[in-house]
């Protein structure tokens, strides 16, 4: 039998930290953050600022929050930190019912311990999943750290893992489905990986149980300005 390694480095994931370790650091994870730009998709902006997502992603990280729900009878923290202002970010934080929504923070660390101080957890029961430079100031506290793939930037990769800021490297470039891919990793990880889609496939009670409580969260925003985070009632 295949190992989970075995799978996803046949499609060209690279495992930084060996899969023991990664199960071991995921049993003390509370919350999901992610980047958007290069994250959810490869980066490009229209005139407006604005760039897109995909279902396949989304789909995924859903289905990782549900894998969490069945471990822990309860939500994960879910967070998009970005650099920009991006309205699909937003759409997409409202329509999935994330906790927070962080935009113009070019250091994310502010974002991050508000995350910290607000759900009183760790850095370190963070999961993170990042694309470049911006966010490496994250990447050195957090627990798990998804490195989202660009083929064109190996000086960078080099860099992240010799100073160890990052986990496991995805075989998939940004905005062809990473997150997908990175997501469906943490929930094989967690051991319930066909418990999840079973009941995803048979709406099962425990899914409308998870779904109806997802539902009830309402996306917070807040901006960074003036060495203070603000938040925003209106966007």
């Amino acid at each position: 039998m295949n190992t989970i390694t075995d799978i996803y480095t046949s499609i060209g994931g690279n495992f930084i930290t060996n899969e023991a370790l990664m199960q071991e650091k995921l049993k003390s994870i509370k919350a999901f953050v992610f980047d958007w730009d290069g994250v959810f998709n490869n980066g490009e902006k229209s005139g407006g600022g604005s760039s897109n997502f995909n279902e396949v992603d989304s789909m995924g990280t859903n289905l990782l929050r549900y894998s969490f729900f069945l471990k822990n009878n309860q939500l994960p923290t879910t967070a998009i930190i970005s650099g920009e202002k991006n309205e699909s970010a937003f759409w997409f934080c409202k329509r999935e019912c994330f906790n927070f929504s962080f935009f113009k923070f070019a250091n994310k660390i502010h974002a991050l311990n508000y995350i910290c101080q607000q759900q009183n957890i760790k850095p370190n029961q963070v999961a993170y999943f990042f694309d470049d430079v911006l966010d490496l100031s994250m990447a050195k506290l957090c627990g798990i750290r998804i490195l989202i793939n660009r083929k064109n930037n190996p000086s960078f990769k080099k860099f992240v893992i010799k100073n160890q800021l990052v986990d496991y490297i995805t075989a998939s470039e940004s905005g062809q489905f990473a997150v997908r891919e990175a997501s469906e990793l943490l929930i094989e990880l967690s051991g319930n990986y066909n418990q999840t889609i079973q009941n995803r496939m048979d709406f099962s009670e425990s899914y409308k149980t998870y779904i109806n409580s997802r539902n009830q969260n309402s996306t917070q925003f807040f901006t960074y300005s003036n060495e203070k985070i603000l938040k925003v009632e209106q966007l």
